[in-house]
């Protein structure tokens, strides 16, 4: 913009040299107004995204089933992109808003048991405004790495509060975690992050701070407070999805009352803001990671989470800036999640950590309103080998199909023929990005790491079952082993110890009184540990009794009990680390849910 600039005033300097003067002090004037002054405080950045809500869970982009008038809010005080791309499921998408890249280059190649991990060559978020000395948090699902250096806590955040995982399996007072400890939750989680926001929040009113809440809701299993499904669980829908028949509707409600729910506690974002006086140097932001997790109304758009059509990486994107932003502001122009790390930090006038190239570009000029002759642009998406391309007025599907998603938002016509010069562009495009691309998503060999910080936590997630051993549900995520039965049965995990010493081990464990008395082995290449399960610990499963639709893959959960099974002397380097039954007096051993090591100062 400066450059064409000084083209117009050169132009006019021939003419008018004090006319040159005049423009130039009108646009000097003009930037000061639009731009903080230099040594004006950096913006405070809050940043929420939702887990599974569609474009059209938000009664501003026309669903009379609910009402979301905080969410709104941030498009009437601020700006509203119409065409924002996500990916198709939760990690892609989280790896991408923390690093401004497209999610295989830093490996998130699935979304359980390691592959939901992005690389650790990759600078995230978190280091980019903690290098410009921002206090950084995150509260919610992570989804991106567990133990460290994947942990949060390494990835630039200073304060972390909530689950590492992909799913979870109760949603009140749940098992979570507080810079690595292991913790129990305070009600419902999404108020419970939201409060752990508020407090950081205030406890850092006097700097500048950036607070990331990824939000496990409207994720199934499908849990939420009486007073908010009340409202839902009888309600007609008005709007119903393009294939009503496909719609489950007691679904439809739950998730419509979550959503309800997030409005409430982005309500409570809001007020705190006003409370502490910081509103009008305060940046907020709402999107989500990927479409309907049913199918439900969304816009008369194709697909919902984990296609790779419209409807299931069209997402809500609302950005509000007081003074900053105008209010009203419709942004036409396409943008995606690659493009938050570099526009959050162009905004906050601060560098980017990574020296790797990005993928996103700063849509500042879109949200201040000085962008002139936007750049036609592509943005891809893919999940598990599909790849499609999205023009500002096209997409071209992973079938090589055309749509003009102007004229054709349902994506029911191919418009391929009449346009076939576009077409084949676009099919070199997508051929070009899947060659650089899908080479980076194989699953890697890479270990658990062990020893990175003082204590490291192996989920049964991250184990592997062997013999008889069970998970509780399909879904590795929040799951435990169950049905060891055999001594010749094991659970093992992949590991890679950082330094090598004396670690106490932890297990989590359930077991009836009348199984009471196996005697176990953990080891790890010539080291081992033995103990025998001397005191029942039987608690009931939960989850049932607060899911008000029937669940899908999540476990139900249950009140694991630790147990100190001793120290172990772990060698430096990789191995497996191995649970075993030398004796089995009853009809099983017991059900592990954790293994915490646990570094011993000599």
């Amino acid at each position: 913009m400066i450059d064409g600039l000084d083209l117009i005033l050169n132009f006019l300097c021939e003419y008018n040299m004090k006319f040159r003067y005049l423009i130039a002090a009108m646009f000097t004037l003009t930037i000061a107004i639009a731009t903080p002054a230099a040594n004006a405080a950096p913006p405070n950045i809050v940043v929420v995204l939702t887990d599974d809500q569609g474009w059209g869970d938000l009664s501003i982009h026309g669903n009379t089933n609910l009402s979301t008038p905080n969410i709104d809010s941030l498009a009437a005080d601020g700006a509203i992109f119409d065409r924002f791309f996500v990916c198709p499921v939760c990690s892609p998408t989280r790896a991408e808003f923390l690093t401004g890249r497209y999610h295989p280059r830093g490996g998130v190649y699935s979304t359980s048991t390691g592959g939901e991990r992005l690389d650790l060559d990759e600078m995230t978020i978190g280091d980019t405004f903690k290098a410009a000395g921002y206090a950084t948090a995150a509260f919610g699902k992570w989804h991106n790495g567990m133990q460290a250096p994947y942990h949060p806590n390494s990835r630039g955040f200073d304060e972390y509060y909530g689950f590492c995982s992909g799913h979870w399996g109760n949603y009140f007072d749940p098992l979570l975690e507080h810079n690595g400890k292991l913790v129990h939750g305070e009600g419902f989680i999404i108020d419970d992050f939201t409060t752990h926001a508020l407090q950081f929040m205030e406890e850092h009113r006097d700097g500048t701070f950036f607070v990331y809440l990824p939000y496990n809701t409207p994720h199934s299993p499908m849990q939420v407070p009486d007073r908010f499904w009340n409202h839902f669980k009888d309600k007609e829908l008005t709007l119903r999805n393009r294939d009503p028949k496909s719609e489950d509707v007691p679904k439809t409600r739950a998730a419509l009352a979550m959503c309800e729910n997030i409005d409430w506690n982005v309500g409570r974002i809001l007020q705190k803001l006003d409370e502490l006086d910081v509103a009008e140097n305060t940046i907020v932001v709402y999107f989500t990671d990927n479409g309907p997790n049913s199918y439900r109304w969304n816009g008369d758009m194709k697909g919902r989470k984990g296609s790779t059509d419209e409807g299931g990486v069209r997402v809500p994107m609302l950005v509000r800036w007081p003074g900053h932003i105008k209010p009203g502001t419709e942004i036409p122009e396409i943008a995606g999640a690659i493009d938050l790390l570099p526009t959050l930090a162009d905004l906050a006038g601060i560098p980017v950590a990574s020296q790797k190239p990005l993928d996103g570009i700063s849509i500042k000029p879109l949200l201040l309103g000085t962008a002139d002759n936007w750049p036609e642009r592509m943005i891809f998406t893919h999940w598990k080998g599909r790849v499609t391309v999205r023009t500002q007025q096209f997409r071209l599907d992973n079938d090589g199909r055309l749509f003009d998603l102007t004229n054709d938002p349902g994506q029911r016509r191919d418009v391929a023929d009449a346009h076939s010069e576009l077409a084949t562009r676009l099919r070199t495009a997508r051929q070009s990005w899947a060659d650089e691309m899908l080479p980076l998503l194989t699953s890697e060999d890479r270990p658990f790491p062990v020893g990175f910080a003082a204590f490291t936590h192996l989920p049964a997630r991250d184990g592997v079952a062997h013999g008889n051993v069970q998970r509780s549900a399909k879904a590795p995520n929040c799951s435990f082993f169950t049905n060891w039965i055999d001594t010749e049965d094991r659970i093992t995990w992949d590991i890679d110890v950082a330094e090598g010493g004396r670690y106490r081990a932890t297990v989590y464990y359930s077991c009836p009184a009348d199984d009471v008395g196996s005697e176990i082995e953990l080891s790890f290449h010539v080291s081992s540990l033995k103990g025998q399960v001397s005191e029942a610990h039987d608690p009931p499963l939960r989850g049932a009794a607060e899911d008000r639709t029937p669940r899908g893959s999540e476990s139900f959960v249950k009140e694991f009990k630790p147990w100190d099974l001793g120290i172990i002397e772990l060698q430096k380097g990789r191995g497996e680390l191995a649970l075993r039954a030398l004796s089995i007096p009853g009809k099983q051993v017991m059900d592990v849910r954790y293994i915490l090591l646990d570094r011993v100062e000599d």
